[in-house]
């Protein structure tokens, strides 16, 4: 027997998603049922800490979030306040040792840190810091933060941390945790989702409304981009430790990342989806009998598209849920089997029907191209695949574990060769226009680098640099040393 990892489809990997609560005698327990909410933003760790105001108590480990805080482990989280984060690695490796949230003893006291986002100078700073005789203990770019705090001439923790922060660059949204205290902050661009929340007495911090929603917490507001709000017992004090910045919000939390029963960046996740699909759909029609979504993350366009098209939806995907971290493959081989064991087509459906089957993204082509051919073989007389955002042609540095440019389908092909390359009828891709008008992005707040290969941030062509190929290095040399690509 082979056992095989469930990465087999062929999306970009959630983020990370942070929890924390303060004021409430459950604290960690409802932190718990915040990150089981948030389960979709990372699964490879997971980690709660809690204080009663004078340890902070931990637990962390590989896993899902049910896996990991049994009855017996919750019991020993007890405290009003705690923080926790559930992790999928974008920098640093996949190991128990760069868990989250991270447990520190400096000069600045007692503290926990969990960390939803990238900072895309992390090498250069931590350079910088070991040089100067500091030692780390992990390889996230979580601890620079950790490591810069600690460096302060600052005596007040609030100012110490403004000015941690001042020096990297790149997407953070982040809470961490004292003895008195729990501090939520948001980069000045604002790129990942922070919400505030308020339970009876009690005040909570999320990435997304979804987890509000589990505990009976009601939506406050956002975190502002460059906010630093502070919960205890002297109540809720909020300052800005940034001057103001350009917004540049992550349209792909709109587009994939996101629960379509969130709020985020003020808008319903869902209406921003169906929009997309509605769109999609009058940019790119088809002479279709079924419109069929590719579960779960396609559906809420899916639906979009067939109201505006009046071609009915059918759900002739079904996905199975229950496959866990792992799986067994026989040793004798199963065509597609990464995607069968996942996928499967309902053939009473599809049999002698022409399928519009829609999806949020295409990302390296080769999970889709499987799920072509096995509605092929079950029977489908034509299949026209439709796309709710443009190709994606640029890697992200800001908190989403992409593939490099290389890797990227649509980085190097055009779209009537992608369609190639897929076995497909037809193949539409949203335009930027209609992405934009989805989200009701009028004045261009959101970041749209992973489709355009523009960044809002410096450092990140020394990145692009270190994966490129030598061929695309002199490519990548000569347009920066010309003019360096900024954000449209």
């Amino acid at each position: 027997m082979r056992r095989t990892h469930r990465s087999c489809d062929d999306h970009f990997r959630d983020h990370c998603g942070v929890f924390a609560v303060y004021g409430h005698p459950e604290a960690a327990k409802l932190t718990y049922l915040g990150l089981y909410a948030l389960q979709h933003r990372g699964q490879e760790s997971a980690g709660i800490v809690a204080t009663e105001g004078k340890e902070l108590r931990h637990h962390k480990a590989m896993g899902y979030v049910a896996e990991i805080f049994t009855e017996p482990v919750m019991s020993t989280l007890t405290g009003h306040a705690a923080i926790g984060h559930t992790r999928y690695s974008t920098a640093g490796e996949t190991s128990l040792l760069n868990a989250q949230p991270l447990i520190v003893t400096s000069n600045k006291g007692l503290m926990a840190l969990a960390h939803n986002g990238n900072l895309v100078n992390a090498q250069q700073v931590r350079r910088r810091l070991e040089a100067a005789g500091s030692i780390f203990q992990t390889t996230s770019d979580t601890e620079v933060i950790v490591h810069l705090l600690a460096k302060s001439g600052n005596e007040s923790l609030r100012e110490a941390f403004a000015e941690a922060l001042r020096q990297v660059e790149g997407a953070y949204s982040l809470v961490m945790l004292t003895r008195e205290a729990v501090y939520a902050i948001r980069d000045p661009r604002g790129f990942r989702p922070l919400c505030l929340g308020r339970l009876d007495t009690a005040w909570v911090v999320g990435s997304e409304t979804c987890a509000f929603d589990l505990i009976g917490a009601e939506y406050v507001r956002e975190i502002e981009p460059g906010e630093m709000v502070v919960l205890s017992a002297g109540g809720v004090e909020s300052a800005y430790f940034s001057p103001p910045m350009k917004h540049t919000y992550c349209i792909f939390e709109h587009v994939y990342f996101s629960r379509p029963d969130s709020v985020i960046f003020g808008r319903p996740v869902q209406k921003s989806r169906e929009m997309l699909g509605r769109l999609l759909a009058r940019e790119h029609p088809a002479d279709a009998d079924i419109v069929v979504p590719v579960p779960d993350s396609g559906t809420a366009a899916a639906i979009g598209y067939a109201l505006e098209s009046g071609v009915p939806l059918k759900v002739a995907l079904i996905r199975n849920h229950y496959i866990g971290r792992t799986f067994i493959q026989p040793e004798q081989s199963i065509r597609d089997f990464n995607v069968k064991v996942k996928l499967n087509p309902v053939r009473s459906l599809l049999e002698n029907k022409r399928v519009i089957l829609v999806d949020d993204s295409i990302v390296r082509g080769t999970t889709m191209r499987k799920i072509v051919r096995m509605m092929r073989e079950a029977g489908a007389l034509a299949v026209h695949v439709r796309v709710s955002c443009p190709p994606i042609v640029s890697p992200c540095f800001y908190g989403i574990d992409t593939p490099t440019k290389r890797e990227l389908i649509g980085s190097h092909k055009e779209v009537k060769e992608i369609a190639d390359f897929l076995g497909v009828d037809s193949l539409g891709y949203l335009s930027m226009e209609g992405m934009r008008k989805a989200v009701a992005d009028a004045e261009r707040r959101y970041c749209t680098a992973c489709y355009t290969g523009k960044y809002p941030t410096d450092f990140v062509e020394l990145q692009l640099q270190a994966e490129a190929t030598a061929a695309e290095k002199t490519d990548l040399q000569e347009a920066f040393s010309n003019k360096r690509a900024r954000f449209d």
